[in-house]
């Protein structure tokens, strides 16, 4: 599993597009961030991949819209308050992947920062239909070079974002991935007593783990 940090490493990402797969799913009263937790967390990944010249396109999603654009579930105040932690601009694309993506993409130079409009907005994001999921990720795929997945709050989902377009760009993940993925790797070996948390819908997501482990608290 290589890792943004050993991206970094390697350099040469001056002028490369980055797409990167935050998790921005921030509570919004209006237009209003009520808690902007999750955007501070994108933060150190953007800002690396920026101050290491690269192009970096994020894209999350926000609320669960119907595939269709809705108003209350736009990204455009996530972008807003990217933009202030960030103390850079951030470029806003008012769709996922359609003219004003591949514009705003297009515009954009080393070091800036775009950020695509809620991929919910679009059905492929969520398809079951693996036709449908493949061709919206081949979208987002065109609109970069290289994929981090730092949204450990989704990676459990099979969703053009998360599962395809990792399949397609060449990958990693980035530091708000990595060490979950390597606590889960460790639990898999050892005779030890495993804690896990979960909530919502997680919960069948922790039940695969349950084949891995000795004893569940």
């Amino acid at each position: 599993m290589r890792t943004l940090a050993e991206l970094l490493e390697d350099g040469n990402l001056r002028g490369q597009r980055v797409l990167v797969r935050s998790d921005l799913n921030v509570p919004l009263d209006g237009q209003t961030i009520t808690d902007d937790g999750r955007i501070k967390a994108s933060v150190p990944a953007i800002q690396a991949l920026a101050d290491a010249g690269a192009v970096v396109v994020v894209c999350a999603h926000l609320g669960r819209p119907k595939g269709a654009p809705e108003d209350r579930y736009s990204l455009a105040p996530v972008a807003k308050r990217l933009g202030e932690l960030l103390d850079h601009p951030v470029a806003f694309a008012t769709d996922t992947v359609g003219e004003s993506a591949t514009a705003t993409v297009e515009a954009a130079g080393p070091g800036d920062v775009v950020l695509l409009e809620n991929l919910r907005f679009n059905p492929g994001e969520t398809s079951k239909d693996e036709a449908e999921r493949r061709a919206f990720a081949e979208q987002l795929a065109s609109l970069a070079d290289l994929f981090v997945s730092d949204g450990f709050g989704v990676v459990h989902r099979k969703q053009a974002s998360v599962y395809d377009v990792a399949r397609i760009l060449p990958s990693t993940v980035g530091g708000l991935v990595s060490p979950e993925v390597d606590g889960l790797s460790t639990m898999a070996h050892g005779n030890q007593v495993k804690v896990i948390g979960w909530y919502d819908n997680e919960w069948g997501y922790s039940c695969r783990l349950v084949d891995l482990i000795d004893r569940l608290l």
